[in-house]
């Protein structure tokens, strides 16, 4: 694996101040009358020191012998922690193995509890190369094996056009196909924008559009014909810099004699394509029609919604005035986790902040792998590590920490945008509350398909049932025995305005508005999956059937719907992927609403519309990989456009900013 996992005393005393009674040890936190602290008191006896001393106090020898064990054993007054009378001999193997030994379940609780105190360091052996002395004697140019997997694809591009110098006539023929071969392999991956990867970078760290791009540049090596290709959003994670290449790459695909189908939201992708199918006009049942075909001409005069956007007839304005923010900022010093230089970055709170930058220039890795694994230790005790920083300020300015990502919301036909937004609740109160329930003696837990009673039990509620098939994902088929309603007949007999719980868990987002209007608590949590452009969607549409741009705005709307304290940060990444113009613009409505409140978004985004309304832009670059990990601008987008280094900079100054 190259890395090898050590306990990391500074994780197990962070503060050497406290005394061990006080807490200085995390793992068993603070005194207790157990038989931990009764060998501890045993121990301090031979190393000469005590459990109110502070920890700074005890000699070397001391702290060895607390973390790693002593090799006698202890003489123990069982009386001190049980209900035993007489003394023992106990071995003490110290803290380390008191952690270690916790987890010997393997559970995933147990797993992140025990991460928590251990450090990851390059192998001792092989020095993270991950291969034998013996593999890494065999060199090309000076090179071994490890150091060229080391190298990022665009290095490793340069350092192949020239590597016949280093072979005589004999391996000049034994490597020429090979040679050829990585050449091509290597033009297609920078082709697509990949060039900053290096060839070592594991497959679980990548995104999914990069994932997306190397099983695209392999395709194109494949020099296939008459193939069609389908692609979903192969711009997510794009730069607009980068997003040229990638255009290019897949007419290059077209012209080799094969089709390409790309379900994009993309202008400049739309711009380039030969033919393109609008489908509408709106979302939801209100969509499903194909409302334009053609070239770009005969899209733009429709009267379509993306027509509308391509036109200018519809767009997203420019804020006349930026937020002056609260005054405070978050700070970071000396962030400088994977291809970080070491940067400075400053949040000031109060305000819509995106941090902008070309693909692989460091963007997730100071928000999602340094800023959020800070703020989550801080403030919930998380067990997340943060990537490599000397400090950060002004942490206290913000008591709560929202994170909206793209994950499912649920990952079984039970779950819905009902019960994620917990309007749901609410909604089995009324049905409790109905005359029909009064007399029946149902409570709101009649109401509930996850427990038993009201449900149907042939399906345990969930509507329908699974079929396992192996290899394959589950397949879903609608329960014969209830239909799809989910419960039984005697609960299905309940009814509020003529309707029974399972037809309000079929009405939209929108029929529910209305129809609840009179009930402040439900209405109000509707409204904000309304505001948030999903007014679509049925209550009780399972989140097996929600896209990620969808799962994203519900648990946006979730937090509308929310009391906030005016102290919050949200952090989204790429809140844009899969969204249409139009959706973007009541995205961006939803954000403006939490800020104004007084709270805090950062947005990682690619996307020139969401760029150009922010109120303060940190645009990391120059470019990806070894090639980036520095802030090339910061401030208003007006201040960034005027940063020629800038790529986001550029396109900003093509919008007239």
């Amino acid at each position: 694996m190259g890395t090898e996992a050590v306990f990391d005393s500074d994780k197990i005393i962070p503060d050497k101040e406290k005394s061990l009674k006080e807490g200085a040890i995390e793992p068993i936190g603070k005194y207790k009358n157990n038989k931990i602290f009764a060998l501890l008191t045993m121990l301090g006896r031979r190393y000469d020191f005590t459990l109110e001393d502070p920890v700074s106090t005890i000699s070397e020898e001391g702290m060895n012998a607390i973390l790693y064990g002593d090799p006698k054993p202890l003489t123990v007054d069982l009386s001190e922690f049980t209900s035993t009378s007489g003394r023992r001999m106990i071995p003490w193997e110290g803290i380390a193995e008191y952690v270690q030994a916790t987890d010997e379940e393997e559970s995933k609780k147990g797993q992140k509890w025990r991460e928590q105190f251990m450090a990851y360091r390059p192998c001792s052996v092989c020095g993270g190369t991950r291969l034998k002395k013996e593999a890494l004697q065999f060199r090309i140019g000076g090179k071994n094996i490890a150091e060229v997997s080391a190298m990022s694809i665009s290095d490793f591009a340069e350092w192949m056009s020239s590597i016949e110098q280093h072979f005589n006539e004999k391996e000049r023929k034994i490597a020429q196909e090979i040679v050829k071969e990585i050449r091509e392999r290597l033009h297609f991956l920078c082709q697509v924008g990949l060039g900053y990867l290096s060839l070592s970078r594991a497959a679980r760290s990548l995104s999914g559009g990069e994932s997306q791009r190397i099983r695209l540049a392999t395709q194109i090596g494949s020099k296939l014909v008459n193939v069609l290709y389908i692609l979903d959003e192969p711009s997510i994670g794009l730069h607009q810099r980068d997003n040229r290449r990638l255009i290019t790459t897949l007419q290059e695909l077209r012209d080799a004699g094969n089709s390409v189908i790309v379900v994009e939201h993309d202008e400049d992708m739309m711009r380039s394509a030969d033919f393109i199918v609008d489908v509408g006009p709106k979302a939801g049942r209100r969509g499903g029609q194909i409302v334009a075909t053609g070239k770009i001409d005969d899209i733009m005069r429709s009267d379509s919604i993306t027509a509308d956007y391509l036109c200018g007839r519809r767009k997203i304005e420019i804020p006349e005035t930026l937020r002056e923010g609260t005054g405070q900022s978050i700070i970071i010093r000396g962030a400088r986790g994977n291809n970080l230089k070491g940067i400075d970055a400053e949040f000031p709170l109060g305000k819509f902040i995106c941090v902008a930058g070309v693909s692989g220039s460091g963007k997730s890795t100071l928000i999602n792998e340094t800023l959020r694994p800070i703020l989550s230790r801080h403030l919930y005790r998380s067990f997340d590590q943060p990537l490599d920083y000397d400090s950060i300020e002004g942490i206290e300015n913000i008591d709560k920490l929202v994170v909206v990502d793209q994950s499912p919301i649920g990952r079984t036909p039970r779950s819905n945008p009902a019960t994620y937004s917990n309007v749901f609740a609410d909604i089995r109160k009324l049905f409790e509350a109905t005359p029909d329930a009064q007399i029946r003696g149902f409570k709101a837990g009649r109401f509930s398909f996850n427990v038993k009673g009201g449900r149907c039990e042939e399906c345990r509620g969930a509507g329908v049932q699974t079929i396992e098939m192996n290899f394959l994902p589950d397949v879903y088929v609608r329960c014969k025995a209830c239909g799809g309603n989910r419960y039984n007949r005697e609960t299905l007999e309940v009814k509020y305005k003529g309707k029974n719980i399972n037809e309000v868990l079929n009405m939209t987002v929108n029929i529910a508005v209305d129809f609840f209007a009179n009930i402040p608590s439900i209405y109000q949590k509707l409204k904000a999956i309304q505001d948030v452009g999903l007014g679509y969607l049925t209550l009780g549409q399972p989140c097996t059937t929600l896209s990620g741009g969808e799962s994203q705005r519900i648990k946006l709307a979730a937090e509308l719907s929310k009391t906030d304290t005016g102290r919050t940060l949200y952090i989204l990444d790429e809140p844009t992927t899969g969204l249409h113009f139009e959706d973007i613009r009541q995205l961006l409505s939803v954000i403006n609403k939490l800020v104004d409140r007084g709270n805090t978004a950062i947005v990682i985004e690619h996307n020139l519309d969401v760029i150009k309304v922010a109120d303060h832009i940190i645009d990391i670059g120059p470019e990806g990989g070894a090639g980036g990990g520095r802030i090339i601008a910061q401030g208003t987008p007006a201040e960034v456009a005027r940063v020629e280094e800038s790529a986001t900079g550029e396109f900003l100054r093509r919008m007239g900013i």
